[in-house]
């Protein structure tokens, strides 16, 4: 698993899906609000997102699978 001090500063990988409603992009992982508030959040609550990206799998599924 990545440190925080290797990732991108956001998960976006281009292909949001919560523009078409859904409730957690189904590319980055985050939270249609995360979403909206990221460029205003703190270090901290962008790495609350992380951990919670990375614990779930979403960081390292979706980085393979853009890879390919």
């Amino acid at each position: 698993m990545p440190t925080n001090s290797s990732l991108p500063d956001s998960p976006c990988l281009g292909f949001c899906t919560t523009a078409l409603g859904d409730d957690v992009c189904k590319s980055c992982g985050r939270t249609f609000e995360e979403v909206c508030q990221w460029i205003t959040m703190t270090p901290e609550q962008k790495a609350a997102t992380w951990n919670r990206i990375r614990k779930n799998g979403w960081w390292d599924q979706q980085r393979k699978a853009k890879d390919l």
